[in-house]
């Protein structure tokens, strides 16, 4: 009979066996190549209404520029035209439905709407959307844009109050297994990610379905965009993509596409896996790796070098633009006493700089509102909420935080006019 193993080879042998199955699972994590910077510009997702680009005749200058025929995306770091062209036509059509309802006289103030990330601290920017429903001053946004949870907030935000239900049954009703799966630490390791995030695909899916496709398509052609953002870690650089365009696109493709860009803009770098998206440039075809949108922005509202100013005053000289902001965060520095151990410090710093570059982003909107003359109006989770953070999507923490957001909204949300801490600078004159 042979000996019984020790318990140290016993050990070593699991240890093996799930080395073995971790790199069983590995093998199978392929992929298409990155497109190579020179098909970057003109790569896009295979479905009708995202075209590649074409050259566009500057005429005089002898120049030339890329030009998306049909925007679905916009790679805003390298080339603002499309996104310039987009919110003219945007504005252009927007005046053409109003005037096929036989509408006259000023238009409403043109509203964006910009809806930050925050894991399940976004039950309090879908707390406040509905207490605002409630309240019957939320406006019909012409823009809404989304980043992390923020990109699942957004297409509830940009169909309206019909869909206040849906929004929150996703943010009072779910908990951490209604979006992934944790890992084991050594699957996590040789894998892509530490979870798996079937479960929130699996939410996605009955949620985000042919009818709410076809809802958003219809506001496209009203003049109305609904921006999503994810981060390209093959290119290190923001995608927004025009997620009304590619449900306007009518191609059967477009579900499965919509669904994904949402899954990748909220798909955390290293907790969750990344999302690949398939595109296409000059007949070949590549894979795009997607990831939270965080990585590049905690919020958006349109890109720097396009003017808000001149895009809507362009048919109304005279109207008025507004920016809203829902910050889907504290601001108040959160003490924690940090364990002296690699991983909370490294924990605790991106942590840190992540809560520094949204309100680096939040300047930079604040700035843009200022130069284009729109009304700046930002939200976030006030400091009175305490309520204890035990768990990542736990439901009783998220539906206090919907009720804060609720409330407040509900009873006339007091939206500040700055960031925190911002302090107009002092004007010294020279002394003659």
């Amino acid at each position: 009979m042979a000996p019984l193993l020790s318990n140290r080879t016993l050990c070593l042998a699991r240890l093996l066996g799930a080395v073995l199955l971790a790199l069983g699972g590995c093998a199978s994590l392929t992929r298409l190549p990155a497109e190579p910077p020179a098909a970057e510009v003109a790569a896009q997702p295979e479905i009708t209404g995202c075209l590649p680009t074409q050259v566009a005749d500057n005429g005089a200058s002898g120049t030339s520029q890329a030009l998306p025929l049909e925007p679905c995306r916009f790679l805003v770091e390298r080339d603002t035209s499309g996104f310039a062209v987009e919110a003219a036509s945007m504005v252009r059509r927007e005046h053409a439905w109003w005037e096929s309802q036989g509408h006259t006289g000023p238009l409403p103030s043109f509203s964006i709407l910009a809806i930050s990330g925050g894991g399940d601290d976004g039950a309090f920017g879908a707390g406040l959307l509905v207490g605002w429903t409630e309240a019957g001053t939320r406006p019909t946004f012409n823009v809404v844009t989304g980043i992390s949870t923020g990109a699942l907030i957004a297409p509830f935000a940009f169909l309206g109050p019909a869909y206040d239900p849906q929004l929150k049954a996703v943010y009072t009703t779910i908990s951490q297994r209604d979006v992934f799966k944790a890992r084991g630490l050594l699957q996590g390791f040789m894998s892509d990610a530490f979870s798996d995030t079937t479960p929130l695909a699996k939410m996605l899916e009955r949620y985000v379905d042919q009818a709410f496709l076809d809802a958003v398509a219809a506001e496209y052609q009203k003049g109305r965009l609904l921006l999503i953002g994810t981060s390209n870690l093959d290119t290190q650089e923001p995608v927004i993509w025009n997620m009304t365009a590619i449900a306007a696109s009518k191609d059967p493709r477009a579900l499965p596409l919509f669904r994904k860009i949402l899954l990748a803009s909220a798909s955390i770098p290293g907790a969750f896996p990344p999302v690949m998206i398939e595109v296409e440039a000059n007949g070949v075809h590549y894979h795009e790796m997607h990831v939270d949108g965080g990585a590049e922005a905690q919020v958006f509202a349109y890109p720097p070098s396009v003017s808000l100013d001149e895009a809507v005053t362009q048919v109304d000289p005279q109207r008025k633009s507004v920016v809203y902001v829902i910050r889907n965060s504290h601001f108040d520095p959160e003490w924690s006493s940090v364990k002296r151990s690699t991983f909370p410090i490294v924990t605790r710093s991106i942590s840190s700089l992540i809560t520094a570059q949204g309100v680096g982003d939040l300047y930079q909107m604040y700035h843009l509102a200022q130069r284009d003359g729109a009304d700046f109006n930002l939200a976030y989770i006030p400091k009175s909420f305490d309520v204890p953070h035990k768990g990542q999507f736990e439901t009783s923490y998220m539906q206090a935080l919907f009720k804060t957001g609720y409330d407040m909204a509900r009873g006339g949300y007091p939206w500040d006019k700055e960031p925190p801490g911002y302090n107009a600078p002092l004007r010294v004159t020279p002394e003659q």
